[in-house]
């Protein structure tokens, strides 16, 4: 494990002449509130190697070293996001194990599944949901670390001589500078929507109000215990209480006998703040806007559905790899505006 600057100034060299590099995190989002990435796993030609982020060293150094690199990742999405949120890292170029699969029309493209099929391999799964803020690390979590990187370059080699087989390989390339691009952009937080949880659009404004001065109050209790929101109170009952509250009944038969007096008590004054608001400060009722298609862009929306679903067929790959529904509606909408908004690879296939 790196867990000193000085074992990870050792290792920086051979980073930094490395051949290839293979990238993988963990963090602990099952676990704590807000999460936190709690490992970077880090497999080189004939190294695999463990960095400790939670040992309180600075990271720029590796972090820079790894920008020099193309990084094979597996399902890079939530890694990447995770790594431009706590530590600004936005990586250069990567390798997409995943991504490649998906091109190449696998239906089966979780990590162990490709190893097993491509390299004969069977991983252990059993650590996916293991809390990797603790430490010491078990020796079974260690290996499923390890492992999550070992083999990706082995793999990614396969895969990339079967989309080079295909022609596809620029598919790929394009895709992996796309998914860099949407999950490092800045996430704007909009608090007017960010309270609206799973269940709130069956409520009225009453009992919007009382939801948001829940969601509110269960955010500073999720920080406060460091637990995900769910482990302080679950999406349904919010919103039972919040339905409860504002037809004036009597929310404690919703509550868990184990809920402590303080955490009652801060329950009861949020119910009484959202209760408290007069009626024109109550929240909106959020309507989604339905566009009812024109014949014409009904007709658009078949051809273009019917070209995707032909070519996605005839490469054997997913259609919405292609474009989702949503998208095609977009395009039969209006397609000069949208149509930009593909990959090139994507509008091509739709002509």
């Amino acid at each position: 494990m790196i867990d000193t600057e000085e074992r990870l100034a050792a290792f920086l060299p051979r980073l930094h002449a490395a051949d290839w590099v293979a990238l993988d995190t963990e963090a602990d989002s099952l676990h704590a509130y807000p999460e936190k990435v709690c490992l970077i796993q880090i497999s080189i030609t004939r190294d695999d190697r463990l960095v400790d982020p939670l040992a309180g060293f600075k990271l720029d150094a590796l972090l820079d070293a790894l920008n020099a690199h193309e990084l094979i990742m597996h399902g890079a999405d939530y890694d990447l996001r995770l790594l431009e949120k706590h530590h600004k890292f936005i990586p250069s170029a990567i390798f997409d194990t995943m991504l490649a699969s998906r091109l190449l029309g696998e239906k089966q493209f979780g990590l162990s599944a490709l190893v097993e099929k491509f390299l004969g391999i069977k991983l252990d799964k059993g650590s996916q949901k293991a809390d990797w803020a603790q430490r010491p690390l078990t020796p079974r979590m260690e290996t499923y670390a390890h492992n999550d990187t070992h083999y990706l370059k082995p793999l990614a080699d396969k895969l990339k001589s079967e989309l080079a087989a295909k022609n596809r390989l620029a598919w790929h390339q394009e895709s992996c500078a796309q998914l860099i691009a949407d999950c490092t952009q800045p996430q704007i937080v909009d608090r007017e929507t960010i309270w609206r949880i799973k269940g709130s659009y069956a409520l009225n404004r009453a009992a919007l109000a009382v939801l948001r001065e829940l969601w509110e109050w269960r955010e500073h209790e999720a920080v406060l215990a460091n637990r995900p929101p769910y482990f302080i109170l679950r999406h349904e009952t919010v919103v039972d209480i919040a339905d409860a509250a504002a037809a004036n009944h009597p929310v404690e038969n919703l509550l868990s006998p184990r809920m402590s007096p303080r955490r009652r008590e801060g329950l009861a004054k949020a119910v009484k703040a959202g209760l408290a608001l007069s009626a024109e400060k109550y929240p909106e009722i959020l309507r989604q806007k339905f566009h009812r298609p024109s014949e014409a862009e009904f007709r658009r929306y078949r051809e273009l559905e019917k070209i995707r679903d032909a070519r996605a067929h005839e490469l054997c790959i997913d259609p919405t790899l292609i474009a989702s529904k949503a998208t095609l509606g977009e395009l039969a909408r209006d397609w000069d505006k949208h149509a930009p908004e593909l990959m090139n690879w994507q509008r091509e296939l739709l002509k």
